[in-house]
């Protein structure tokens, strides 16, 4: 009878659920569709590389899901009861190896040896043993040359050779060397160098390879039990990541890919994903629909580097930008100064997409603005400096510079066209407050709200859908993973990945602080704001533009 597996739905998909030791037992039973990830790098997570390398037979740096079911057939063999194998621990208790398996027969006995009196054994303890365990080492021979001459050679060794090779060539006639290229080397001089070099290295790799040889084989035998011990702490956090993406979507854990917490702009983002390759990254990202921070990150200190990029799913995002500094904390509680390189901007939520049309113009017309007040400073500062000019020769030659003639016309024209305009808006003003004052108030309020969602509304449409489909699969993707399934970060989920500063209610006693509008005007203030953009809408009407 074929196993049944635990299913249940976690982050809008239906997942299976690895829970107790004959799941993994039966792992080899699980269809292979039903994988959440079909392979992951072995590089990039928080999991002990060196124990990722275990799990990866064929060294090739990504583990796939035929290695993961070997290793969980290994473990399970070894142990009278898989279920120790969630414990998440280095530490086991020597009587629950399955000593009926001659391999687990022979870790027990080594455990041990190691413990004593104690029923347990932990990887550190082994790890000790192993450390003082003395091995003679073989004294490597003394370099022929000095390091930097060394790697010089390395450096030069095949424009050298091409150079001395193609000097015997000219002289049977068959080619020319090429003069800019001659070392200042004798050949022979350089071929004895070059044959002390290789001499030492390969000594060097053979003194290396027999230390080595002789250290595996004082240790060897311990080293089944520190593997085993590796597996037992590390084995069930992959699966359960690989498998369904269990850790990712507890509020109470962290799944292996997420890096740590970047607090900026009073928020803590908990989403947080090494970046391996950062062209890839930034072109496949933004199919996430998250808004994503891109980091790098460094600590000093430690000599530490790193480039992340953080997932920002709650709160506002007018004071985020490029060359913003941040704090990232790593998952061991080290501290790195951050600094913001990119931003993808998607929404955030539906009450920061309803303010996205409002910002965007008020940045737009701040452009504007800034821009005219740029080119009339900057053609106030031409005509200053031509009249400085003008004036200087002037006081040289004696003659005076010729006054610019008033063009009466001109200045009818402007005046009429502002008049036209002034009373074109005073008349539209009228006609608007007499639309309104001739309208019920509850019908100007809907009218209000109308206009409101036809400005806003097609922003929040497209924020809704966006937010329901926030993937984290695109992000994984361009690390190296192959995700076999959605990995949805919907709203209620998002807001547990992004916490916001909550001050409590505070009697304010700034004495610097803004005094505030009473409520009636901030209120007229709002009114006079709709009704500015009424008639801003009237008057496109008007002229048909609409």
């Amino acid at each position: 009878m074929a196993y049944k597996f635990t299913f249940t739905t976690i982050g809008g998909n239906p997942r299976v659920l690895i829970s107790k030791g004959e799941d993994l037992r039966h792992l080899r039973e699980l269809d292979e569709k039903m994988w959440t990830v079909l392979s992951c790098p072995t590089t990039g997570l928080e999991i002990p590389e060196d124990t990722l390398k275990i799990i990866d037979t064929d060294a090739d740096s990504h583990i796939r899901i035929d290695e993961v079911i070997a290793a969980s057939e290994w473990l399970c063999s070894l142990v009278k009861n898989p279920d120790i194998l969630l414990e998440e621990t280095d530490v086991v208790n020597i009587a629950d190896m399955n000593e009926d398996n001659a391999e687990a027969n022979q870790m027990a006995t080594i455990a041990r040896k190691i413990a004593g009196k104690e029923a347990t054994v932990a990887l550190s303890a082994v790890q000790d043993t192993v450390a003082g365990i003395a091995v003679e080492q073989k004294a490597l021979p003394e370099a022929p040359y000095a390091a930097d001459i060394i790697a010089a050679v390395h450096e030069n060794e095949a424009a050298y050779d091409a150079w001395f090779r193609a000097s015997e060539l000219e002289k049977m006639g068959l080619a020319v060397a090429d003069p800019e290229a001659e070392p200042k080397i004798k050949e022979a001089e350089w071929k004895k160098m070059k044959a002390a070099i290789a001499a030492y290295e390969a000594e060097v790799a053979q003194i290396t390879a027999d230390n080595a040889a002789a250290v595996n084989a004082a240790t060897g035998e311990y080293q089944p039990l520190i593997k085993f011990l590796k597996l037992k702490r590390d084995f069930y956090t992959l699966l359960k990541n690989y498998v369904s993406l269990l850790d990712f979507y507890n509020p109470e854990k962290k799944a292996d890919f997420q890096a740590g917490r970047l607090v900026i702009d009073q928020r803590a983002c908990e989403l947080c994903v090494r970046v391996a390759d950062a062209g890839k990254m930034a072109a496949e990202a933004g199919a996430s629909g998250m808004y994503l921070l891109f980091c790098d990150c460094e600590n000093k200190n430690k000599g530490k580097k790193m480039s992340i990029v953080a997932a920002v799913t709650q709160g506002d995002i007018h004071n985020l930008s490029v060359g913003k500094n941040a704090i990232f904390y790593d998952r061991s509680g080290l501290d790195y100064d951050a600094v913001v390189t990119k931003i993808i901007d998607n929404p955030i939520s539906i009450r920061q997409a309803f303010w996205t049309p409002y910002r965007k113009l008020a940045n737009w017309v701040s452009e504007k603005i800034n821009k005219s007040v740029a080119e009339k400073d900057a053609k106030s500062l031409d005509n200053l400096k031509a009249s400085t000019e003008n004036a200087e020769k002037a006081a040289t030659t004696g003659e005076k510079p010729a006054a610019p003639a008033f063009d009466i016309a001109k200045f009818a024209g402007i005046f009429a066209a502002i008049g036209m305009g002034l009373g074109m808006i005073a008349s539209a003003l009228a006609s608007v407050a007499a639309g309104i004052a001739a309208t019920a108030w509850w019908k100007t309020l809907i009218i209000i709200a109308v206009i409101l969602l036809c400005i806003s509304g097609p922003s929040m449409l497209l924020a809704y859908f966006k937010l329901r489909r926030r993937n984290l699969a695109p992000i994984l993707n361009a690390n190296g993973w192959a995700i076999n399934a959605e990995a949805i970060v919907n709203v209620p989920f998002g807001v547990t990945l992004t916490s916001q500063a909550k001050f409590p209610l505070i009697k304010n006693n700034d004495p610097f602080r803004d005094k505030s509008l009473p409520l009636w005007a901030k209120c007229l203030i709002v009114l006079g704001c709709l009704a500015l953009i009424a008639v801003g809408i009237y008057l496109l009407f008007y002229f048909q533009v609409l």
